[in-house]
């Protein structure tokens, strides 16, 4: 009297004790014949302790006995059929787990170690494994959580009964569908997790190409890293397929003669030699780029170990990518941070990007105006930006007006004039001292008019006249003389004050009072 059961992970074949626990052991046979554990879930995995399975919903908390699908609702459970001789001693006894004491149902339970005595005299043990001890290790050693429900889904999915000794009642045969079930069960409500025929991808491929998986996952995770820590643009990124690493040359080769060498295999858009950047000398490898993959290909094959000014080089496919971190960096400081670094578009990003070949540099938007500076005769020559567009740079503006008047002090500084807000000032306090000059000499000689024509005789107006002509004369010189005097003192006795000073001395040619000696002798 045995039954096969057959899980994810193996087959088990169970002797049954029939003579000893009939009720239990039919139990278990008709519900093999019934297909009800087909699908089960073993639940709850304690490892080197015991297995259990035979709830349907994969909770732990469900299942039904056989009479309860004979007999209805209240047959639900039976009656326990604990013997003596029959003991939890060896890995493999099967036996009932149960709600509590006559409660058992569909419910069993396989120990995974010998002598688990704490369970004697609680449950009914009614068989024991025949075969398949491997599958036993196999659910011992499965990974599980904290609940002890696999992480990988461990079931039942055929049961086969090998022998039966009990006749099966008329009513188990509508019981007994005509296929095999094959899946979950419908009842089942656990919670999901990986299913029992998922296998990890390293049992399923070749070791070799295992290995390179692995090192392209870790690639691609170092490419991450780099792009997180700004050291390329993308983790996406390529080489160029169009670009030859060429190695081993001769100091004296140049650009033009690589131009013209490479060119036998189709367009070449650039030959550049790499140069020490500070003597220019060759380093001796560089860098050809073609318009097409194909023409870098033949090259590839027919220019390898060539003889070139007496140097034999060595050719290889370009692995550098400067030249698109170059160009990203450049996008980056000329736009925002969205978009692609190739084409420059903000709608998508580089993996997406379409455009293979790479746009050439587009010369300045811009044209340099000579314009000559107006101020001071000064004849520097002074360079605005005019864009194309007819757009007004009011920061470049801003930058040539102040450099204008940083030049302009550096001009007054070596002709020796006072600083321009000094002679502005002063400006301004002369034009205002001749304003008032002129008022008060205007209301002055009103006055005297007024007392002359009241108190003087009519033949001493004309020399009146002249006389107060002259003495507004002298009014004026000694204002400008007073302001002379005021600028002497601010700016400390200078030498520009005397020689000022002197100079007009000289040019009135008076004696300080105002009166002129050009004719003296």
């Amino acid at each position: 009297m045995s039954v096969l059961i057959v899980t994810s992970v193996g087959d088990i074949e169970v002797d049954l004790h029939t003579d000893m626990c009939p009720l239990t052991t039919k139990n278990f046979l008709k519900l093999c014949k019934m297909k009800y554990y087909n699908g089960c879930l073993f639940h709850k995995i304690e490892k080197d302790f015991l297995a259990q399975t035979g709830d349907s919903t994969g909770t732990g908390a469900g299942g039904d006995s056989v009479y309860k699908f004979l007999y209805g609702d209240q047959a639900r459970f039976f009656d326990d059929e604990i013997r003596p001789e029959l003991r939890h001693f060896k890995m493999g006894t099967i036996a009932m787990a149960s709600a509590g004491e006559n409660c058992n149902a569909s419910q069993f339970y396989i120990t995974l170690r010998d002598g688990v005595d704490y369970l004697d005299d609680k449950h009914t043990v009614f068989g024991m494994v025949a075969e398949g001890f491997d599958t036993i290790t196999k659910i011992n050693e499965t990974y599980v959580d904290d609940k002890g429900r696999p992480f990988k889904d461990i079931r039942i999915r055929h049961t086969y009964v090998l022998d039966d000794p009990f006749d099966d009642p008329p009513q188990l045969s509508k019981l007994i569908p005509e296929n095999s079930p094959v899946g979950k069960p419908q009842d089942e409500i656990a919670e999901e997790r990986l299913e029992d025929n998922w296998v990890p991808p390293d049992e399923t491929v070749a070791p070799e190409e295992l290995e390179d998986t692995i090192r392209s996952k870790e690639a691609h995770t170092n490419a991450v890293i780099l792009q997180s820590l700004g050291d390329i643009p993308d983790a996406e990124i390529k080489p160029q397929d169009n670009v030859l690493f060429v190695r081993e040359l001769n100091k004296v080769t140049q650009d033009e003669d690589l131009y013209t060498i490479f060119s036998r295999f189709g367009s070449v858009t650039s030959a550049e030699i790499i140069r020490d950047y500070k003597t220019g000398d060759s380093l001796c490898f560089a860098f050809i780029e073609f318009e097409k993959k194909e023409a870098c290909e033949r090259a590839f094959f027919m220019m390898d170990n060539c003889l070139i000014d007496d140097r034999r080089i060595r050719v290889d496919f370009s692995q550098s990518v400067s030249k698109q971190w170059r160009q990203f960096r450049q996008s980056k400081s000329n736009a925002n941070k969205d978009g692609c670094f190739k084409c420059g578009a903000l709608d998508l990003i580089a993996r997406d990007c379409d455009q293979r070949a790479e746009q050439k540099n587009k010369g300045p938007n811009y044209i340099l105006k000579d314009e000559n500076t107006q101020r001071s005769g000064n004849k520097r020559r002074s360079y605005d930006l005019v864009f194309e567009d007819g757009e007004n740079y009011n920061g470049q503006q801003d930058l040539r007006s102040a450099d204008r008047r940083k030049i302009h002090k550096i001009d007054d500084r070596r002709s020796g004039l006072p600083p321009r807000g000094d002679r502005d000032r002063i400006s301004r306090e002369r034009t205002h001292i001749d304003e008032n000059d002129k008022e008060g000499n205007r209301d002055r000689g009103n006055q005297k008019h007024e007392d002359y024509n009241r108190y003087c005789k009519p033949g001493e107006r004309s020399s009146s006249r002249h006389d107060d002509r002259g003495y507004s004369k002298h009014e004026s010189r000694s204002k400008y003389r007073d302001g002379d005097d005021d600028y002497r003192r601010q700016s400390g006795g200078s030498r520009y004050g005397r020689d000022k000073c002197d100079g007009e001395r000289r040019y009135r040619g008076d004696d300080g009072h105002g009166r002129s000696n050009r004719h003296t002798r």
